[in-house]
């Protein structure tokens, strides 16, 4: 008998461990009182310099171009001081440990222009209220690793979060603006500033948003993600087809890419965790997309608590159609006087390599914007404990459709002296197309096929 009850107590303590429970409705209730309705401070900071949440960005904002792009609501705004090698540690609180680094190696052109803080993120009402549902009925399972009772909110698993792995879910499950496609550029610049260009299709494709969908089958299915490379003509045809999963580690990332020279569908299991990005030239792993991306199995997550920091934000001078790639695209970092930082309050995140466990990068820390749940900021660690990654996610709310989301995605590596800067459409046919009718039969291994014609 007594066996019997240890056994009981073990079972209960493991399942204790294994589930972390949902908060309560007390809890909940704050959301859209004292937090905003995704889990922010409502109030801004006791000097002024955050102010209080009061909505967002309206969807008329500002004027919307015939191919989509955005008008700045903030275009005859100065910056209120800009931050560089001389001034830096006057700052040094506010900024990360990568920016810092981003001084040194770039004393003569990396600058931070610090502009007044607008807390400009907002999302249409029902997503508001699917993350309220989030909050009273998402936990999470296998130690973080998957999620549990999430399908029907979809949306910000943990607006009220208690661990450090619950803030990277709210980065992973954001609000994306359901089914969308962008027409992207990318590039890898030398370290004398020349480049290449790979230009992309993106989808990205909802169950919920996909009438013919098998519920059964997508029950583990987060998105669909399919990338087409446009550009150059040595790679154009070649597409990426991921079946991103909510619990990887109880069913891995489904990947196949096809081969346009070959014309070949094939499996592509390296499309993970520190696997090649796509014609990155070793510039980025896989789960470097979207500043971070994929299963979180592979680290330990600390929570390290919230601060004020200067992050990139509201970044349409850096979107607009009248520049060209030569003027964002420069030796060293991307021309840092079309960028904007606002000064934000963010989680930190600290992630490190589990024991046993293997990747590329040893530690990272991750800052999260805590109107969005964006990541802002990535450093980069490597086995040696040496930094040698820095990501900046410059963003903007696209008010129109009211989506948080990236302008463009910077990632530096210090020791080489390169960078790759992804997500530029200044000079494509267009903007980001939102809720574009999707097919459960467009996302299948075989119609990958028919997406490769060039």
């Amino acid at each position: 008998m007594k066996t019997t009850r240890i056994l009981q107590t073990l079972a209960l303590t493991l399942l204790a461990t294994s589930v972390m429970a949902a908060v309560s409705e007390q809890e909940a209730a704050q959301l859209g009182t004292s937090l905003t309705p995704l889990g922010a401070e409502m109030a801004g900071n006791a000097d002024g310099s955050i102010p209080a949440w009061t909505g967002g960005l309206s969807t008329s904002a500002g004027a919307v171009d015939a191919k989509g792009f955005l008008a700045d609501p903030f275009a005859g705004e100065q910056p209120l001081f800009t931050i560089t090698a001389a001034n830096a540690a006057q700052y040094q609180d506010k900024l990360s440990a990568g920016q810092m680094a981003m001084f040194k190696r770039y004393a003569d052109s990396y600058k931070i222009p610090v502009y007044p803080t607008h807390r400009s993120a907002a999302v249409p009402a029902e997503v508001y209220a699917a993350a309220k549902q989030s909050a009273l009925n998402t936990s999470s399972i296998d130690g973080g690793n998957g999620l549990q009772n999430f399908s029907d909110s979809r949306y910000y698993a943990f607006p009220i979060p208690k661990s450090g792995v619950e803030v990277v879910w709210n980065h992973i499950t954001r609000y994306r603006g359901g089914n969308v496609r962008r027409w992207i550029t990318q590039a890898t610049p030398q370290t004398n500033g020349s480049y290449s260009l790979v230009k992309f299709e993106d989808e990205v494709a909802f169950p919920a948003d996909m009438p013919d969908v098998d519920s059964a089958k997508a029950a583990n299915i987060l998105l669909y993600f399919k990338q087409r490379v446009t550009a150059p003509s040595r790679l154009a045809g070649n597409v990426l087809l991921v079946h991103e999963t909510i619990d990887q580690v109880k069913e891995p990332r489904l990947a196949w890419i096809y081969n346009a020279g070959q014309r070949r569908v094939r499996r592509a299991p390296q499309v993970a965790y520190d696997g090649p990005g796509t014609a990155a030239d070793g510039m980025r792993t896989a789960d470097n997309f979207d500043l971070f991306s994929g299963a979180p199995d592979r680290y330990d997550w600390k929570l390290v608590g919230k601060k004020e920091m200067y992050i990139p934000y509201n970044s349409y001078k850096l979107d607009s159609p009248s520049l060209e790639y030569d003027d964002v695209i420069k030796a060293g970092h991307i021309n840092q006087d079309l960028t904007r930082y606002e000064l934000h309050r963010v989680w930190e995140v600290e992630a490190t390599l589990k024991s046993g466990e293997r990747h590329i990068y040893a530690k990272r820390h991750l800052y999260f914007d805590e109107d969005s749940w964006q990541l802002a900021l990535v450093d980069h660690y490597d086995g040696r404990g040496q930094l040698w990654r820095v990501a900046e996610g410059h963003a903007q709310n696209y008010y129109n459709h009211q989506v948080p989301s990236y302008t463009l995605e910077a990632l530096y590596d210090i020791v080489a002296g390169r960078y790759l800067a992804l997500g530029m459409k200044n000079e494509e046919k267009s903007a980001y197309a939102f809720g574009f009718k999707a097919s459960a039969a467009d996302y299948t291994p075989a119609a990958l096929r028919s997406s490769g014609v060039r």
